[in-house]
């Protein structure tokens, strides 16, 4: 099977990746974020260095999303299926402009065709990932990223306030595969008992479409 996890930045969706792939003895495809040579550049300047990186972005995730599903057994941390709702609030924010959201949108639909060509078109389970909002500062402050840190940029701060409010319309429209969201902010994943809790309820989500 193929599980693909989902949530804004901070929630704790490669931890959450980590322990779904270790439950199931499965391989996890983590966010290209370390090895990113744009992401610094677009928190510098995101009005240049937009399009640049949700190109960049969309690359990368089609990659994974094809060998994942053609492997048929693997965890996503992000994927494809949301990687358009950062373009789309980049295009609200100006970062991006008409014309480059209609060639994204474009290259986007034809790798969606190329993926409907697959013995296997879409993932198993979506596990979404959220918390309130305070708890997404606190986590980013936390793991202490120079170029995601907020407190003397208040315009980053109102974009991940924009990003995490765009996340729950996107949940609710996503209809790609079966969907499970999961309160984080509950189950701290810190805690050991909350990673087996977390673990059970996706195990009795899957077992229904088995």
């Amino acid at each position: 099977m193929v599980i693909i996890t989902a949530g804004m930045i901070g929630v704790g969706k490669t931890t959450l990746t980590g322990l779904i792939a270790e439950h199931f003895g499965t391989q996890a495809f983590y966010e290209p974020v370390g090895e990113n040579p744009v992401l610094p550049l677009f928190y510098k300047d995101p009005k240049q260095y937009a399009f640049l990186l949700q190109i960049y972005f969309l690359n990368k995730r089609f990659g994974m999303i094809k060998a994942a599903l053609a492997d048929d057994n693997n965890v996503l941390d992000r994927s494809i299926y949301e990687d358009a709702l950062f373009t789309k609030e980049n295009n609200k924010e100006g970062n991006i402009s008409d014309t480059e959201l209609d060639v994204y949108m474009t290259l986007l639909d034809n790798m969606m065709n190329e993926l409907q060509k697959l013995p296997k078109k879409a993932p198993d389970l979506m596990v979404y990932a959220e918390t309130d909002f305070d708890t997404i500062l606190y986590r980013i402050r936390k793991r202490g990223r120079d170029y995601e840190q907020f407190d003397n940029n208040q315009e980053l701060r109102a974009y991940y306030f924009k990003m995490w409010s765009a996340y729950k319309a996107w949940f609710d429209n996503y209809d790609v595969s079966p969907k499970l969201k999961i309160d984080l902010q509950k189950y701290d994943l810190e805690q050991v008992e909350n990673q087996q809790a977390v673990l059970a309820i996706i195990d009795q989500e899957l077992a229904k479409y088995r």
